[in-house]
């Protein structure tokens, strides 16, 4: 067996408020092989993007351990990236500056990093657009110039926070295809945080649930649906229903939960 890319041993995460200390992840236990895909789903506010946040080196863990490839994490490690809900793409750059930029801080000469950058538009598709700049591009365009300057550094774990959530139905799914066709033989372990249950599904090898907060390993699932994949027509597969209807019994009960705990809490 390898090395995990990812382990969390009964990692805690604990946030100092105006009303006291609050949990947000407790005793969380998840292991990631290299190349493997995972999806973590849970309700609003459980924990997930403190989960990310914790294998990124971004936040300590309060107790507990959180170790990327063998290594406890001190910091952020290297061989990480991070696609967030919102893109960080920089408006007064092109789209071959904006994905160029990683290399660059990574000290690629200039040459190297714009050559690496074309490699990469060229990719996801954006080949002819390298002198545009955002405002001049559409939201899923946007998305994979987001998509490119994450791959471009070559992670070999790849952290993904809701990164399609804000697009409509249709640029979701293409991304969706573009995620997977790009992730594929790469070797990147994933980590992919969605509300979306039937997205997490589509994508992943395994489809972790999480509790409400504090988060918690409530189950998780191997999703047994053949590779490579084509999201859209794999939703309509008996295999996939099947799936969705076991995950959901599993998931319904913690967001039931979530919503009882906002009702007393006044929110």
């Amino acid at each position: 067996m390898s090395t995990p890319a990812i382990e969390l041993r009964e990692a805690t995460k604990r946030f100092r408020g105006s009303s006291g200390i609050m949990t947000a992840v407790q005793d969380l236990t998840i292991s990631i092989r290299p190349g493997e895909f995972v999806a973590v789903v849970g309700p609003t506010g459980c924990g997930k993007s403190t989960t990310l946040s914790l294998v990124a080196g971004l936040e300590p863990a309060s107790s507990g351990e959180v170790i990327v490839h063998g290594e406890p994490v001190r910091g952020i490690p290297a061989g990480i990236g991070y696609m967030f809900q919102q893109d960080a793409i920089l408006p007064w750059r092109s789209v071959l500056d904006n994905v160029a930029t990683g290399p660059r801080y990574r000290g690629s000469s200039k040459k190297d990093a714009r050559q690496a950058a074309a490699a990469w538009v060229d990719r996801v598709g954006l080949a002819g657009f390298e002198g545009f700049y955002p405002h001049q591009l559409s939201g899923g365009m946007r998305k994979r110039v987001a998509l490119a300057q994450t791959l471009v550094n070559d992670p070999r774990i790849l952290l993904m926070d809701e990164p399609f959530s804000a697009l409509d139905v249709q640029t979701r799914g293409l991304m969706q295809d573009e995620l997977l066709r790009l992730w594929q033989g790469s070797g990147a372990a994933v980590i992919f945080v969605t509300h979306d249950l039937e997205e997490a599904i589509a994508l992943a090898d395994r489809v972790v649930v999480l509790t409400a907060v504090p988060a918690t390993m409530k189950a998780e699932f191997a999703i047994d649906l053949p590779r490579p994949r084509d999201v859209e027509a794999i939703r309509l597969t008996t295999a996939f229903l099947e799936i969705y209807r076991e995950v959901w019994q599993s998931l319904r009960d913690e967001v039931a939960r979530a919503r009882r705990g906002a009702t007393l809490s006044g929110n």
